[in-house]
């Protein structure tokens, strides 16, 4: 359990964990007890561990992938390679990469004026429906949450393509198909979590393009869905 990949999975699994302790409460709430009101500032806490924790799964996720491409490509240097202190630098800039980026949103939200409502159509305070509210010049807001958005999801996916590329190839270069299966069925469940985490995102990205005028439960089945199914889901969890 000290090997690489388990420290991996215990990191993933934590994220997932808080996650979902970040959101499931008030959805309960709403929907049981009818308690659809939130503080201010609960509301921009609830935003910064939803969207932080977010960014680290993804880079969990890449740090995954380093640790079988490592594994399958290069394996008699995978114990020198992924060494202890080299994962926790990887934990740590995982998580100050996320904090470096999500930190400013609740300052940028501080400083406006809300007089659109005080009802945001979504089970939880995520960024764009809070700005969605607020009054005044909110370009910047919009620009710099796409901007995340996509670094993270287009950087982090790139990184993780190259490293099955590379692995793909080291597979098809041994020599018994046996071989083949049994390296590349250690990278099964990985893959299915990188399904289930940025599938999710994608089909609630193009539907907020494609369908913006859809009915409210629309998106917010979708906002919910894309919350709560990759740790429902999550073979590595499991």
């Amino acid at each position: 359990l000290h090997q690489p990949m388990f420290i991996f999975l215990a990191m993933l699994a934590t994220t997932d964990l808080v996650l979902s302790s970040t959101t499931l409460p008030k959805m309960l709430a709403i929907f049981w007890f009818r308690d659809q009101e939130i503080n201010f500032s609960a509301c921009l806490v609830q935003m910064f561990f939803l969207h932080s924790f977010s960014i680290m799964e993804s880079a969990v996720l890449l740090a995954m992938a380093f640790d079988r491409y490592v594994a399958i490509c290069k394996p008699l240097h995978y114990t020198t390679v992924l060494t202890r202190p080299l994962i926790t630098k990887i934990g740590m800039a995982a998580v100050t990469r996320a904090v470096a980026l999500v930190t400013p949103l609740p300052f940028l939200l501080r400083r406006f004026h809300y007089c659109r409502g005080p009802v945001i159509v979504h089970c939880y305070c995520e960024h764009m429906a809070v700005v969605g509210l607020a009054c005044g010049d909110t370009r910047f807001n919009n620009i710099y949450g796409i901007a995340v958005a996509v670094f993270i999801v287009v950087l982090d996916l790139l990184f993780v393509i190259l490293s099955y590329i590379f692995i793909l190839r080291a597979v098809l270069q041994l020599a018994s198909q046996e071989a083949r299966y049994k390296a590349f069925g250690t990278c099964v469940s990985h893959i299915g979590a990188i399904l289930s985490t940025y599938t999710p995102v994608v089909i609630s990205s193009v539907m907020h393009r494609v369908a913006s005028r859809a009915a409210p439960h629309v998106h917010i089945l979708l906002a919910n869905f894309y919350m709560l199914f990759p740790p429902m889901v999550n073979p590595i969890d499991l």
